[in-house]
């Protein structure tokens, strides 16, 4: 079968009954490449019969709890269930200080307790490696590469904290074509390099036009978070080929639609409401 997305989580950092926080899986071939690990994600990934044991690569676009907050269900059940190999898990940089703290530091006992409760097998170590733009991984059918983009990197924070502050989108490719996915990010030149050609681009929408009405969400739409005002130009502008909406604010089915609306004014191929367990294929 060709490769595909299924996304498991298409909501943002507020809980919402109808959505967990952001997370998508690619599969492609016996390979299951999990991007972030949102709230939801284990739980969404077992519903839908996937081995939990099968999950490598992981890799993390950014440290909001919105994306790494089952990070350490993702490791720990994976192993439970019979991962037999190391995880390997990729990041913005500090990503291995914070898995060497949820294993070393939080979860060692549970481990220790779980190896020898009922004589299961040895722990598979997580091998972390913290990343910028480049070439993350690759095995002889696909590649993965990863572009820095900008999700509030031009709001008034302190410059120690935006030193440390790098999130990033990630592109993946492969005989059959090229998915995107864009991670949290406005328009800015590391989302256009990713996004280009790309026969699949999932990118995060968070407000129809009519919800930024206010100087606090026209602030977000510009510096946080692409809303429909622009991911339709952007999808546009890189020649994308089908394009998916993910990372929503709560707002009604109506309002829901009016967002793909706006966004469809802008792009004339296909345009997809993500929500959770959706399947696009290449």
């Amino acid at each position: 079968m060709k490769p595909s997305i299924v996304l498991l989580g298409t909501g943002g950092p507020r809980p919402d009954t109808a959505r967990g926080a952001t997370s998508l899986l690619i599969q492609a071939g016996e390979d299951n490449i999990l991007i972030d690990a949102g709230r939801g994600v284990v739980r969404q990934l077992a519903s839908l019969g996937v081995n939990l044991a099968r999950i490598n690569p992981v890799l993390i676009t950014h440290h909001h709890y919105d994306h790494i907050g089952e990070l350490h269900d993702v490791m720990l059940s994976s192993w439970l269930l019979g991962r037999a190999e190391p995880l390997r898990l990729f990041g913005p940089p500090e990503t291995r200080r914070i898995v060497d703290t949820l294993l070393h530091q939080v979860y060692d006992k549970d481990i220790e307790f779980r190896v020898h409760e009922s004589l299961n097998h040895p722990w598979q170590p997580v091998e972390t490696t913290d990343i910028l733009s480049g070439l993350v991984c690759e095995t002889p059918n696909w590649r993965v590469t990863a572009e820095i983009v900008d999700h509030g990197n031009r709001l008034e924070f302190p410059e120690a904290f935006k030193q440390r502050w790098v999130c990033l989108g990630y592109r993946f490719e492969c005989a059959d074509g090229v998915i995107a996915f864009s991670g949290d990010t406005v328009d800015c030149p590391g989302l256009r390099r990713l996004a280009v050609n790309a026969d699949i681009l999932v990118h995060c929408c968070y407000l129809a036009r009519a919800e930024i009405n206010t100087p606090q969400m026209q602030r977000l739409a510009d510096y946080t978070l692409a809303c429909a005002d622009t991911v339709g130009h952007i999808a546009t502008e890189t020649n994308v080929g089908t394009l998916v909406l993910t990372h929503h604010r709560q707002k009604s089915d109506a309002m829901l639609e009016q967002m793909r609306q706006d966004v469809v004014n802008d792009f004339t191929g296909p345009v997809l409401l993500g929500h959770d367990g959706l399947r696009v294929g290449l």
